[in-house]
C-alpha cells in the first residue's frame, strides 16, 4: 500500500525557514518522481518543486533561490527546505509520488503559515 506522510509544517515569521519531510512506504521509492505541490485558500493547487530519479530538480519561479528539494533514497524520504519564507508561501503543502506506468499518489498535506 502506497503511503506518503508529510511533516514539518507550522507557523513561521516572514524571513524564517522550515523543512518539510515526506516519508514514503509501500512502493519502489527510488523509481518515482517526487513532487511538492501547495494549495492556498481560494487558489488552485500548484507545483512548487520536483525531483527526478537521478536527482534532477525543478522549481517554480516564485521559489527559486529560496527552496531546495532533495531526496534520500536510503530513507525513502524527500525534503523541501524552505528559506526566506514569505506570507504568500502560506498554503497546505502536499507530497506527490509519480511513476509513468504506475500512476501517482498523494500525501495528506501539511500546513505552512507565514505570518508575523
Amino acid at each position: 500500500q502506497v503511503q506518503l506522510v508529510e511533516s514539518g509544517g507550522g507557523l513561521v515569521q516572514p524571513g524564517g525557514s522550515l523543512r518539510l519531510s515526506c516519508a514514503a512506504s509501500g512502493f519502489s521509492f527510488s523509481t518515482y518522481f517526487i513532487r511538492w505541490y501547495r494549495q492556498a485558500p481560494g487558489k488552485e493547487r500548484e507545483l512548487v518543486a520536483a525531483i527526478g530519479t537521478s536527482g534532477t530538480t525543478y522549481y517554480v519561479d516564485s521559489v527559486k533561490g529560496r527552496f531546495t528539494i532533495s531526496r534520500d533514497n536510503a530513507k525513502n524520504t524527500v525534503y523541501l527546505q524552505m528559506n526566506s519564507l514569505k506570507p504568500e508561501d502560506t498554503a497546505v503543502y502536499y507530497c506527490n509520488a509519480y511513476h509513468l506506468s504506475r500512476g501517482e499518489s498523494w500525501g495528506q498535506g501539511t500546513q505552512v503559515t507565514v505570518s508575523s
